[in-house]
């Protein structure tokens, strides 16, 4: 009897808990502060420690190992985290009523919230589950091809976006170019492949581009190839799933009018969520998805049609948004660039070892990728992975489809600190022979 009146007690305790959640389901920034001090400026911007070292305090992490794979998806912040398991109670609780009561006014909330951030303006943005499907979303739909016409993109373009444009030379009939960027990579060396590209493939209508690489993290000068592209006629879709959040920048500095963003990268947000750009007065040249009906022709949520969504997800964004916007991009984008150099500038050295993404201001964010000389093959990588791994527990990836060969991509993340990056560079000197094991 006892036990009963405990579970009845706590069970009320509980449903009174998540009807006062379900009052307010949004999270305001208030909730991502968790008492941060004010983020440090000038040179100290990067390397404040006790600064850092507070922002390394909002994430719980396994300290079995130095997790130096980042670029997968983006450890939520335990201000997120709490959110994230907050509005999923609300769901499960509220089940299809705020489904079908609320849900829809506060889904257009989180929109408005990622347009204001990313620098758009609200008609001009849809949620997704994804980067992937945002831009397989504009691939597939953009609808200006012809038979005969050409499409380009390179070799360090993400792999699914290779795929889809591919997939055009069947849809629409036209012919699909593959070029490398060239490597050693530097500003001007990559503004000249893309040249040759276009003016070796005159037919060109559609370009895609890749503001940071998945493979080697080199950094594209976006805005300087679609006003090239521009001049002859070509659209381009840019490929920002790594970019927003580890750079500091807003969409329109793009200068591009097709664009596929990723929030549960550097963001921060829970996994399954993301959204595409379409300038609004190119709306007409992205085809509905899948004729959706649910939408005018002229809403672009017509463009995504995904079925049921994570509720819980789309709702925590404006807490992850919060905080991305407490810390700032320009001393997030600071950081992340110190903790790579941190690496880069002592590796250089070292006998043996290519270091695939340049040093160039600009040309480089928080991933960086390496192979040793004459190590190409996915064994060869998968060995030096596995040798990090097994005997310095330092994880990293191997990466392939660069020209050259394939490597291991390196990526820190705002809670990765100094000394983790100090048992990489031991590592990678007993890796490489450069000190004796």
């Amino acid at each position: 009897m006892h036990l009963f009146k405990t579970i009845s007690s706590d069970r009320r305790s509980i449903l009174k808990g998540l009807a006062a959640a379900a009052v307010a389901p949004l999270a305001g920034p208030a909730m991502a502060a968790e008492g941060l001090p004010k983020a440090p400026t000038g040179l100290a911007i990067a390397s404040d420690k006790a600064y850092w070292d507070a922002v390394r305090g909002l994430y719980a992490v396994t300290p079995d190992i130095v997790n130096l794979e980042n670029g997968y998806w983006g450890v939520m912040p335990e201000p997120v985290r709490r959110e994230f398991i907050r509005q999923t109670d609300m769901v499960n609780s509220q089940n299809s009523y705020y489904a079908r009561q609320r849900f829809g006014a506060d889904f257009e909330a989180v929109r408005v919230k990622v347009a204001e951030a990313v620098g758009a303006a609200p008609e001009e943005i849809a949620l997704t589950r994804g980067a992937t499907e945002a831009l397989q979303l504009l691939i597939g739909g953009y609808n200006r091809l012809k038979a005969g016409d050409t499409v380009l993109y390179a070799d360090l373009d993400y792999d699914s976006m290779q795929y889809a444009m591919n997939a055009l030379k069947a849809r629409r009939g036209v012919d699909v170019v593959k070029f490398d960027v060239p490597e050693p990579a530097t500003r001007q060396a990559v503004l000249d492949a893309y040249t040759k590209a276009i003016e070796a493939n005159p037919k060109t209508k559609l370009l895609l581009l890749t503001h940071v690489s998945h493979r080697t993290g080199l950094v594209m000068p976006i805005a300087e190839i679609a006003r090239m592209a521009k001049a002859k006629g070509i659209d381009t879709i840019v490929d920002a799933a790594h970019s927003w959040g580890q750079l500091d920048f807003k969409v329109s500095e793009l200068e591009t009018d097709f664009v596929g963003f990723n929030l549960h990268k550097w963001i921060g947000a829970p996994l399954g969520v993301g959204f595409l750009y379409i300038k609004k007065d190119r709306l007409s040249e992205i085809d509905r998805d899948m004729g959706d009906e649910d939408y005018p022709e002229a809403d672009i949520r017509s463009r995504v049609h995904t079925g049921t969504i994570n509720f819980a997800t789309v709702l925590t964004v404006p807490t992850a948004i919060a905080l991305h916007q407490e810390i700032g991009a320009p001393a997030k984008q600071a950081r992340l660039r110190h903790l790579r150099d941190s690496w880069v500038s002592r590796v250089r050295a070292f006998r043996d070892i290519e270091i695939l993404t340049p040093d160039e201001a600009g040309s480089y964010g928080a991933i960086t990728s390496f192979r040793l000389a004459g190590k190409t093959s996915k064994a060869d990588n998968d060995a030096v992975v596995a040798k990090l791994r097994d005997g310095f527990r330092v994880h990293t990836v191997r990466r392939a489809g660069v020209a050259k060969g394939q490597c291991i991509r390196v990526t820190p993340a705002l809670y990765t600190t100094e000394a983790d990056l100090d048992r990489l560079v031991e590592a990678l000197a007993v890796v490489t022979g450069t000190r004796a094991g």
